[in-house]
């Protein structure tokens, strides 16, 4: 086992005072006699102890700064339940509204954006670039709009926004139903894409 020497050395305080007279005499005697008592020493400590000893006090050292570290707050996620229809429409909640409800057979007024379901922009009724909009306004009759958006807007209150995917089947079947844009470019290329799932994000503005 190796040995590592731990030198040891004890100095008597009285060295620092005064220098002059005889108070340096005495404090020379003070020493001397000091020495001869406690005179350096070599503590024979094994290197595994040793470096045990050195180990430990790093380790609790680490210790300590962790538990002195303040702890971050810890938040709730936003959890946005979905809602899943009979039709095979997902509806996420985004803004529950506080004005009045829509119902079935009642017209609304309405802005919204359409997306593919890969998220490629398709259309929407307010403008990407200065942020303006012309809303457009809505029966709520199966056999005028989509049945998917209809099932969206009914149980919407004023105000709240909502998310939904639309499968074909309660989509554009009829190129007839509504919303479809009036230009022919925007109109083209929403009716090209009517035989895929289509993501709406609405925001209910009026019920009339």
């Amino acid at each position: 086992m190796e040995i590592i020497p731990c030198h040891a050395s004890l100095y008597s305080p009285y060295a620092l005072t005064s220098s002059s007279g005889n108070g340096k005499q005495w404090n020379d005697a003070m020493t001397r006699n000091f020495h001869g008592r406690f005179s350096p020493s070599r503590v024979k400590l094994p290197r595994r102890v040793f470096l045990e000893f050195i180990g430990y006090n790093s380790v609790l050292l680490h210790m300590n700064s962790v538990f002195a570290a303040p702890m971050p707050e810890m938040k709730d996620p936003e959890v946005i339940r979905t809602l899943k229809l009979a039709s095979g429409v997902r509806i996420q909640e985004v803004i529950e509204g506080e004005g009045p409800e829509a119902h079935e057979g009642d017209l609304v007024e309405v802005n919204y954006v359409c997306r593919r379901s890969n998220g490629y922009f398709v259309h929407s009724t307010v403008d990407q670039f200065n942020g303006e909009s012309a809303p457009v306004v809505l029966p709520l009759d199966e056999n005028q709009i989509i049945k998917g958006l209809k099932e969206v807007l009914i149980g919407m209150k004023v105000g709240g926004k909502r998310r939904a995917l639309i499968p074909p089947s309660a989509g554009y079947t009829n190129e007839n139903l509504k919303p479809v844009p009036e230009e022919f470019g925007p109109r083209r290329s929403l009716l090209s894409h009517a035989n895929e799932p289509l993501v709406f994000e609405v925001q209910l503005l009026k019920v009339l």
